[in-house]
């Protein structure tokens, strides 16, 4: 880990963030006083009931009858969680506390239509008209609506509405595949399916009518089918029926604070994806926390994430609106007509908080791009990154060439929980590399092979203590088996996240990789993203894959590196020298690789993931069809050049 500060809090920090405000209540209203973070999350872990219960009151959740408790069963799995409290997650998010009705609420921007923006009145407004559809065709509390449709406004609107009237969510971004679309949704049985007819990604219109009429085929469930002509406009559009004027007012239904709100999925590499279920208080009270207290959100911020509806980053950030902020949605390809474009927005749109995942920060960086120069980015105030660890240059490259006087937040989390685990805080600097802390109510350890807690040291990302936003459950797992299964397995009681983390004294902390993609070879033990870190920061490498493939006779088995070249160049004997002796010296000679093969591509999941376990298994002789689960691939097609190594055979 670098301790090289690259940002510290300003002086004043306890009274101009809303952290600090939040300490200033804390001292006032319940007598605590907190000399530092670290104090205060300490508190917040080991005395859960009174943490979780300061941030419903902090944030004056709205309730229709108040709780009996804060927590009426701790143990994990099954915490109940603020018993006999009913509340709506969509009549909290649609307060937007501190923001009068003209206020913008939402802007969208995208490659398909003119930019829009929603004011608070009108986004209410929208949602009202869209429940009354709903009730119209039968929608109520339990029911199913999927959303095949891209991050714009109309899909938000539906996912406000639906929890009004204490429906169930479920979106898929446009890009999914019909297999894929259809292995979520069969799972659950949607009642009301609305998609778009196609988007435009860059400037290339993509159709999607053969792909919605292929879904809702397979969907039996399914009583209507409502489209939005986002592609051609022209054509009208189920969509202007569903949200018609009408009289009905906007109402809430009270539901149980563990009420499923939406469905999100695991990435289905392997088998059909997870069902997971999220309730309406859970994620609320989880991103009241995070949104507020560690991004420093509230009524004056535009905040923004580059998110598809198929990534739990959109769920995070269209609750935005619940600490006042207005959001920032994009709808199309980052990169075009260049990798420039979102920066180009963020200083249209006077944004204030960007968010972005760690490879799109190092494409930038290697595309020499320089948006201090380019844009006025005075308004951006945090740059959050998450989806893969952010190696230094990453931050070096965000302080130098993007802003000095913004806060950078690397963030880890995940679908399970809807949120980040370990992130940044307004109270502590940005180190290099570093991720700055564990978040608050989120018991983090490391946990060492003993299953004890170590510090400076790599160990299984672990929560000993449960989090409001832990899925309500799997759908249709009745007896909780296969959500057992998935995470307390291993260490009964305590979620067991499937990370490997280290954290240091100071509390920072570094995610290196997933803990089942581990290399080891000679009892040395390293995170595969270490590995991506130095040979991603060779100017000739664009991506990498790397794959160690143990000796079931103990020794120390093959190491495979896989590249993709920038402008398509050749592997050849200096290029493959020049890996070896950068990973020789940054990590050690046991990190050589045995083998360099070039490649077209990575093969990465829909929401950017690279697809390490199922690759490993490919090249041991699984069938590709039985490693990974193709519909759930940006590039299914990079999967031949593993399925042609493993035919002909490692070497």
């Amino acid at each position: 880990m670098s301790n090289e500060v690259l940002w510290t809090p300003p002086s004043d920090v306890r009274q101009t963030s809303r952290i600090g405000h939040y300490l200033q209540w804390l001292e006032r209203e319940r007598g605590l006083a907190f000399a530092d973070y670290e104090a205060l999350r300490l508190w917040s872990v080991q005395n859960i009931p009174d943490f979780w219960s300061s941030i419903w009151d902090y944030f004056e959740v709205v309730s229709h009858t108040p709780p009996t408790a804060t927590i009426g069963d701790r143990h994990m799995p099954g915490t109940r969680w603020f018993p006999g409290a009913t509340l709506n997650y969509a009549e909290n998010v649609l307060r937007m506390p501190g923001r009068a009705g003209d206020d913008p609420a939402v802007i969208a921007h995208g490659q398909t239509r003119a930019p829009q923006t929603l004011t608070k009145d009108e986004l209410r407004d929208a949602v009202r008209r869209c429940a009354a559809g709903l009730r119209r065709l039968g929608v109520g509390p339990g029911d199913r609506v999927a959303a095949y449709a891209p991050n714009i406004p109309e899909t938000y609107v539906l996912m406000l509405a639906s929890a009004s009237l204490g429906a169930i969510f479920s979106s898929c971004a446009p890009e999914f595949g019909t297999r894929s679309v259809c292995d979520r949704w069969q799972q659950i049985e949607p009642k009301v399916l609305v998609a778009v007819d196609g988007y435009r990604y860059g400037d290339k219109p993509v159709d999607r009518a053969a792909e919605v009429e292929a879904i809702r085929a397979a969907l039996p469930s399914v009583e209507h089918l409502v489209m939005i002509n986002y592609l051609d406009p022209a054509a009208g559009s189920g969509w202007d029926e569903l949200t018609a004027p009408t009289d009905e007012p906007l109402t809430f239904a009270a539901l149980p604070f563990d009420h499923p709100l939406y469905v999100l999925y695991s990435s289905g590499t392997t088998g059909l994806p997870k069902p997971i279920v999220h309730g309406h208080g859970g994620i609320l009270l989880e991103h009241l926390k995070m949104l507020a207290l560690h991004h420093d959100l509230g009524p004056a911020d535009r905040f923004f994430w580059f998110t598809t509806t198929g990534w739990m980053m959109w769920n995070f950030l269209v609750s935005g609106p619940a600490v006042g902020a207005t959001i920032v949605l994009f709808d199309g390809n980052p990169g075009a007509p260049s990798l420039d474009t979102l920066w180009a927005m963020a200083e249209e749109t006077r944004m204030t908080y960007f968010g972005t995942s760690a490879p799109f920060l190092l494409a930038c960086r290697k595309s020499g791009l320089v948006p201090r120069v380019d844009h006025d980015l005075t308004a951006l105030r945090g740059l959050g990154s998450t989806g893969a660890p952010l190696p230094p240059e990453g931050f070096a490259w965000v302080y130098a060439d993007v802003s000095d006087t913004l806060q950078l937040q690397s963030l880890s989390g995940g679908t399970d929980v809807c949120t980040g685990f370990v992130g940044g805080v307004p109270l502590l600097p940005v180190r290099s590399g570093e991720i700055a802390c564990r978040a608050l109510g989120a018991a983090v350890e490391a946990f060492g092979p003993d299953g004890m807690p170590v510090r400076d040291q790599l160990g299984e990302l672990v929560i000993t203590e449960p989090m409001p936003s832990m899925p309500v459950g799997f759908w249709n797992d009745p007896d909780g088996s296969r959500y057992r299964e998935a995470y307390f397995d291993v260490y009964p009681g305590v979620w067991r996240h499937g990370d490997w983390i280290t954290i240091n004294e100071h509390g920072g902390c570094v995610i290196t990789g997933r803990s089942d993609a581990t290399l080891n070879r000679g009892g040395v033990r390293l995170g595969t993203s270490e590995f991506y870190s130095v040979v991603e920061g060779l100017p000739e490498i664009a991506d990498s894959l790397v794959i160690h493939l143990e000796d079931s006779e103990g020794g120390a088995g093959e190491l495979l590196l896989f590249v993709v070249t920038t402008d398509e160049r050749d592997l050849d004997g200096d290029l493959t020298a020049k890996i070896a002796k950068e990973l020789k010296t940054a990590l050690s000679p046991r990190h050589v690789p045995d083998a360099v093969y070039r490649i077209l591509g990575v093969p990465r999941t829909l929401s950017g993931k690279k697809l390490e376990v199922p690759v490993k298994k490919i090249l041991t002789g699984t069938p590709a069809e039985s490693a990974a689960a193709k519909g759930a691939l940006a590039n299914p097609e990079s999967l031949a050049a593993f399925e042609k190594l493993a035919r002909e055979g490692v070497s």
